[in-house]
């Protein structure tokens, strides 16, 4: 159902593609497009205020051209970064069904093999970082997930070939409200993705 602040929108209303720079040395990973943000803008973390928290951190690390993100034509460009998400669609109720992860993970792993320049990987959030070691199990690299704790900022080294992989808190509107995550905090995710990928 649109929101009254959005009832002469067109939504998107379709699967949401990820974007950013094809020479990316960092890739975001999310969870899936919010409801009223990247479904119906057609843009991930567009529209809504994780992604407020989000681009405003991108644009003060250098990775993007502005630190806000309203509409697919707002004219943002990333650079070195790529955005994307575990799920496409706008699941109900936020809470997406493990078909649609199935049914998602073959774009994500894609992804991963199509920038061949990346070294770090940001999870935003247990659910992307979960599919993310998913993926490495599942190609053999890693034997379980469960060696790799969750938390916020942890750096984690898979292998040497690899890129590094950095879990952050999600900066949906539960997390920021109540202050289990910052600005700050998430800041200083992508300022030490930054350093790890070399400058």
């Amino acid at each position: 159902m649109k929101r009254r602040a959005y009832r002469d929108w067109d939504y998107w209303g379709k699967p949401v593609p990820p974007f950013g720079d094809p020479k990316a040395t960092v890739m975001v990973i999310g969870l899936a497009p919010a409801a009223h943000g990247g479904n119906r803008t057609g843009r991930m973390f567009t529209g809504d205020r994780s992604g407020d928290f989000l681009y405003r951190a991108l644009f003060e690390t250098g990775f993007a051209s502005q630190p806000e993100s309203t509409s697919r034509g707002d004219g943002l460009v990333l650079t070195g970064v790529y955005i994307t998400a575990a799920v496409r669609c706008a699941p109900p109720d936020n809470k997406p069904l493990p078909e649609e992860f199935r049914r998602c993970r073959p774009y994500l792993e894609r992804e991963l093999d199509l920038l061949p320049q990346l070294r770090v990987v940001v999870a935003l959030g247990k659910i992307a970082f979960d599919a993310y070691l998913s993926i490495l199990r599942d190609r053999g690299v890693i034997k379980s997930r469960a060696a790799f704790p969750f938390g916020h900022n942890i750096e984690h080294s898979i292998a040497p070939e690899l890129p590094m992989l950095i879990s952050s808190y999600h900066p949906s509107q539960q997390n920021t409200s109540t202050g289990k995550l910052t600005f700050q905090m998430l800041r200083e995710v992508f300022e030490r993705a930054r350093r790890l990928a070399g400058g």
